[in-house]
């Protein structure tokens, strides 16, 4: 069976839809270009010279001269929060008429993230671009191929702004402006999509599982693994497959998959196809084009411009905020095994904007790279230098030579004995001995992260660890409001949330 219709196309058109050939540098100044003489009559471009900028014989040394670097605070602050009261032509041209509502794994208020009519055409055409990488992976599950997309995300019942505006999930805005020849293939379908209950929306999914077929389970882990759970108690079924045979692909990202996959595939009947994507609220940045390649493909000709800041001392503080003028490096001048904070500038108004993700480099030659952790979410109380990573492939370890499923954990750093330690609290239905998981945990942490080895020998005196039921964390997300869609759990815990955390624990043990 044919994965695409044998359509011809023309050269200008088949092309948009593959990842350019030409190398990583021109595309992204050209990128750069195209978004500078787009936005150079807004107020942002005004006060910052883009005309000038675009007359220059090096635009992008001009551009990281003359413009500065931004957080969310700061570029919502100064900018965006003039769009929400319907000002047009701020950062980007036109009004915004879209806003993804983005906490992340933080206790923050949420986040209104601009979502324009530009950037939600170059987010399909990366879709079709990732649709069509397919083409070249092997024993493809060809009867999944024209299958239903059971997309889990938020609810496409958007709030309204005083402005005309409307606000929400970026899923649900996605799948609110999905194209017409979408809805064929896609599932849950309107209704059930709207609902903004989640337990209620996948009670609804539960029901009506047996009459779709579904090729693709598309979202966030976490959720995707809870809804075939659902699925798989309530029709009395072996494994997923019962209920769906032609699933053949999941859709991931956001999140490391290791700690979700031993649980994940104890659902299955046969092999399936991971496909991972880098796609946040500011734009979709990235996906993985071939079957085995080292890690996900940066998207470098569509409408994102990117700079790379090392993480490290020089350019972010303790607790992960960046320094006013970081050293910014493009997609040639990185290094492979270098962990970088990404700085984009898109086509929603967004200039020199600190996504918050911290990535590496793995192949630099295909600007392949694999998502480490976040600014704020990494653990360096004495120098051990924890990333999110690390803590995902040590979870991933120890889930293999223990058979035990841990789909969810979080650590906590701590005062102890006038030292420091690190509290692990990890979520496992299975029967595990503490002691044994604490010490594995422990030895892959040491051959994963050189500086962690040496602090466990000094100041990092102790590795503490508590098993809790797969139920506990899922609890404290409905506590929290942050069930289903994009939420996900924090893997380093801090500041209130640990608060709330430390409270939910003492009420739900009393």
């Amino acid at each position: 069976m044919a994965l695409i219709p044998d359509i011809k196309l023309p050269k200008s058109i088949a092309s948009a839809f593959w990842l350019s050939r030409k190398d990583a540098r021109s595309q992204q100044e050209k990128v750069l270009k195209k978004l500078l003489s787009k936005a150079r009559f807004t107020a942002f471009g005004q006060q910052y010279r883009f005309d000038d900028i675009l007359m220059k014989q090096d635009p992008v040394k001009h551009f990281q001269q003359w413009v500065p670097v931004h957080d969310y605070q700061k570029i919502y602050d100064e900018w965006w929060i003039q769009t929400l009261d319907g000002v047009p032509d701020v950062s980007w041209p036109g009004k915004i008429y879209y806003y993804a509502l983005s906490s992340g794994t933080s206790e923050s208020a949420s986040k209104y993230i601009p979502v324009t009519k530009d950037m939600l055409r170059s987010n399909r055409v990366n879709y079709l671009r990732q649709l069509l990488s397919l083409i070249s992976y092997e024993k493809l599950p060809r009867n999944a191929v024209t299958k239903g997309f059971l997309m889990l995300g938020g609810s496409t019942d958007l709030q309204k702004g005083k402005a005309g505006w409307y606000a929400g999930d970026l899923s649900g805005i996605l799948m609110k402006n999905k194209p017409f020849w979408f809805q064929t293939f896609y599932k849950p379908g309107g209704r059930i999509a709207a609902m903004k209950d989640w337990n209620q929306k996948l009670s609804e999914i539960v029901e009506n599982a047996r009459e779709w077929d579904i090729g693709y389970i598309v979202g966030v882990p976490a959720w995707c693994q809870m809804c075939m759970e659902m699925v798989i108690e309530h029709y009395q079924v072996k494994n997923i497959h019962e209920i769906w045979p032609n699933l053949g692909f999941f859709v991931h990202g956001g999140v490391a998959f290791q700690p979700y996959k031993k649980g994940f595939e104890k659902l299955l009947g046969k092999p399936i196809v991971y496909i991972e994507n880098y796609l946040a609220s500011e734009g979709f940045i990235g996906f993985k084009d071939k079957q085995h390649a080292k890690g996900i493909r940066l998207v470098l000709n569509n409408n994102i411009f990117m700079e790379f800041v090392a993480f490290d001392d020089k350019n972010f503080n303790s607790d992960g905020k960046m320094v006013d003028n970081p050293v910014t490096y493009l997609v040639d001048e990185v290094e492979e095994g270098k962990e970088y904070a990404l700085l984009i500038s898109t086509n929603s108004g967004a200039w020199r904007y600190l996504i918050g993700d911290t990535i590496r480099f793995v192949d630099k030659k295909r600007s392949e790279v694999v998502i480490t952790g976040r600014t704020k979410h990494f653990l360096s109380l004495v120098g051990e230098h924890l990333s999110v990573e690390n803590m995902n492939k040590a979870i991933e370890l120890v889930s293999d030579e223990l058979n035990i499923s841990i789909p969810e954990f979080t650590v906590v750093g701590l005062p102890y004995e006038n030292f420091f330690a690190h509290k692990w609290y990890i979520a496992t239905n299975d029967h595990v001995n503490v002691d044994e998981l604490k010490q594995k945990l422990d030895q892959n942490l040491c051959q994963l992260n050189d500086d962690y080895a040496v602090e466990r020998n000094s100041a990092l005196k102790e590795i503490l660890l508590e098993v809790l039921p797969e139920d506990s964390f899922m609890e404290f997300m409905k506590l929290k409001g942050k069930m289903g869609s994009q939420h996900k759990f924090p893997r380093v815990l801090k500041g209130k949330m640990l608060e709330d955390w430390n409270r939910y624990l003492s009420h739900a043990n009393s």
